[in-house]
């Protein structure tokens, strides 16, 4: 990264992928401005205007630029108090022959705001991308523990049990959601064109002199040249700042999803069942050495909240677009929107981080299962009782008064659940003592879910990573590493 970045941040330079910080960056900000600069005047030389070969020679030549530039741009800007009049400015010192043609009959939000769809598009496709891998790497965790019991929680109070890979089914299918989301919302972006500087292209239809047909093929052509398949038919100076919000959206709902996934992690964190990854040189606390604290999922969980304030600075900016445009917008847009990518790409390479080295501990699940159990088993052990010619209404009272019993040695005495051991003893269910073993094993408590798990992964997940736009994400497979 340059010290030219105007977004760079100890945020981004240290946890956000090149890629994503790259597109942010004022390097690629004033290239693209560049090719924008130079699209036009190709399109405007196709369709008649005197502007000669040279001068589009020599802006190929000089689409990047360097350190010079950049300092001739710095004092441009300095003194003008005007971007891109001083990188007009600046293009034009290493493209002289174009000096007189550069952003002919276009206003400001011609490279603006153009270039700024075309960085939302490319900056939700890496989204897109990043949101598979994450989704494959839960997709393996789920499947790997798809049979595996758990108690379910309700209220965060033991409920009736589950397993671990469907609860890992509920986080993937939130993050299918958000797949789709980002992806509809990428999809549907388009391209503010050449609209002039009210949206009326009057000055397009001046350089034209008058011919609509040439103006309209000019907003085609510079929009099919810059990869888009269609322009807003109708803007103001801007593009609306409706999109912002609609662009900003998905990436706060995933906010929201990353920030459950990250919770629920943090929780079984603390009953021991599951953990995050844990570097074996790692310290989790400066005083309690013994501490092994969930860092990476409170780190996504900040950031998450963060993430999903970014949506509502969005709509309070569309809220106050005066007319054709005010500029209040502009500092605002410079902020939040290269801080809402990199914020969601700093989540998408920790959840992925995390989610490719969580520890499973089978056994502490077992012994919480088994504390919870003998309660959930009392409907079976009654069903099984009546079955063998006993009475529902006795057999229920015989487990209420027991089950108070144990009850109190749980709560009152700090004891285990001894509930079985004295439906054992009690000579009432002498019929079922034999079934105790096999109305107790866990796999009888979590109904569907193992094969809720497959088919979900099968006929819901496999689909969506199965287009062809996901598959190389995907299978290069390579693993998300922290810095810290």
């Amino acid at each position: 990264m340059s010290q030219h970045d105007t977004y760079q941040t100890p945020l981004s330079s240290r946890y956000a992928s090149k890629e994503m910080a790259y597109l942010f960056s004022a390097e690629n900000r004033y290239h693209t401005w560049r090719e924008l600069w130079l699209t036009l005047a190709i399109a405007e030389k196709q369709l008649g205007l005197s502007i000669p070969d040279v001068a589009i020679e020599e802006m190929k030549q000089n689409l990047y630029l360097d350190e010079k530039q950049f300092e001739i741009a710095a004092v441009e800007e300095k003194s003008r108090r005007h971007d891109v009049m001083a990188h007009v400015h600046t293009f034009g010192t290493v493209a002289p022959s174009a000096a007189r043609i550069i952003h002919l009959g276009a206003t400001s939000c011609y490279v603006t705001d153009n270039a700024d769809l075309i960085f939302l598009r490319t900056a939700l496709t890496l989204v897109y991308k990043k949101l598979a891998v994450v989704i494959d790497r839960f997709s393996a965790f789920a499947r790997q523990y798809r049979d595996l019991p758990t108690l379910g929680f309700t209220h965060f109070q033991p409920a009736q049990l589950t397993t671990v890979g469907k609860r890992a089914t509920l986080w993937l299918q939130e993050l299918l959601w958000d797949l789709r989301n980002v992806k509809r919302a990428r999809d549907d972006i388009g391209f503010r064109g050449v609209k002039g500087t009210t949206g009326t292209q009057a000055s397009f239809l001046a350089l034209f002199d008058g011919d609509h047909d040439k103006v309209e093929e000019l907003d085609r052509l510079v929009t099919e040249m810059s990869g888009f398949s269609y322009a807003y038919p109708v803007t103001s100076q801007t593009y609306s700042r409706k999109i912002d919000v609609d662009v900003l959206a998905p990436l706060a709902s995933f906010g929201a999803t990353a920030h459950k996934i990250a919770t629920d992690l943090r929780l079984l964190a603390s009953l021991k069942e599951v953990e995050e990854p844990f570097e074996s040189t790692q310290i989790g606390s400066s005083a309690m050495a013994y501490k092994r604290n969930p860092m990476r999922s409170e780190r996504i969980c900040s950031l998450a909240r963060h993430l999903m304030t970014l949506h509502q600075n969005a709509l309070g900016t569309a809220s106050v677009q005066w007319f054709e445009r005010t500029l209040d917008d502009s500092a605002n847009r410079r902020v939040t929107l290269p801080e809402a990518f990199l914020t969601a790409d700093i989540v998408l390479t920790t959840l992925q981080n995390v989610s490719e080295g969580l520890v499973v501990y089978p056994k502490v699940i077992g012994r919480r299962i088994a504390q919870e159990l003998p309660f959930m088993a009392t409907e079976n052990i009654i069903m099984a009782l009546v079955k063998k010619g006993g009475d529902r209404q006795e057999a229920h009272e015989k487990i209420r008064v027991l089950s108070h019993e144990a009850a109190y040695q749980v709560k009152q005495l700090g004891l285990e659940n001894d509930l079985i051991e004295r439906v054992r003893k009690d000579g009432y269910f002498e019929p079922i003592k034999d079934e105790l073993d096999g109305l107790l094993d866990p796999r009888w408590f979590v109904g569907r879910a193992p094969e809720q798990v497959d088919k979900f992964l099968r006929e819901w997940v496999a689909p969506a990573l199965g287009e062809s736009e996901l598959k190389a994400a995907v299978e290069k497979g390579d693993l998300a590493e922290l810095n810290v």
